[in-house]
């Protein structure tokens, strides 16, 4: 199955998901590539950019599963593990892996304060302030590897406000990739990129 036919499959089954558990809103249904999907495949710039030696992305807060199974989709060779302390949440991602047969994808009920282990990537989209994610995210990289926070365009702002916790860390901002989402209005996001020495 083309990358194509796999995303064609994948909306499919997760509006009959979002029927049966709310994972976004119904006005969102019908921007689901480009709010969601589209948004979720924005990790693309950062390998372009830096080709990172990636073999595990750790997705905190996943939701309905952004952007944890876009990244598997596209990136069959990257384990992803998606969190989520809510279990109905949890629930539907793993239906949608299972129907989508991604093999790459570990979805946890769990806090990310409760798993083991440590990652090549860390990312969150759409969860808490900068500052906050930081104290989650941070602890579960490994040595070098890279926090990705999808942001809207106050990035500056949260970046400022989490200056203490990267200090803490011995983590710094090295980049902040913008983007547009391919909508008629223009809404700005951002990649931070985020270093742990």
């Amino acid at each position: 199955m083309t990358n194509k036919n796999l995303y064609e499959n994948y909306m499919k089954i997760f509006l009959e998901e979002n029927s049966k558990v709310n994972l976004i809103s119904k006005n969102d249904e019908k921007y689901l590539w480009e709010k969601h999907i589209f948004d979720s495949l924005a990790i693309s710039k950062f390998f372009d950019k830096y080709n990172p030696k990636a073999e595990t992305v750790l997705d905190i807060g996943t939701g309905g599963g952004f952007p944890s199974i876009p990244i598997a989709i596209t990136y069959p060779k990257i384990k992803v593990t998606a969190v989520d302390s809510i279990g109905k949440k949890i629930k539907a991602v793993l239906a949608i892996a299972d129907k989508l047969r991604l093999e790459n994808i570990n979805p946890i009920c769990s806090r990310v304060e409760n798993l083991n282990g440590e990652y090549d990537i860390v990312v969150s989209r759409a969860v808490s302030s900068l500052k906050n994610i930081c104290e989650y995210a941070l602890p579960k990289l490994k040595k070098d590897g890279y926090f990705i926070a999808y942001k809207s365009k106050k990035a500056h702002e949260e970046i400022a406000e989490a200056k203490t916790v990267l200090n803490k860390y011995k983590a710094q901002v090295i980049d902040i990739i913008e983007y547009e989402l391919p909508l008629e209005e223009i809404l700005v996001r951002n990649l931070i990129i985020i270093n742990k020495k």
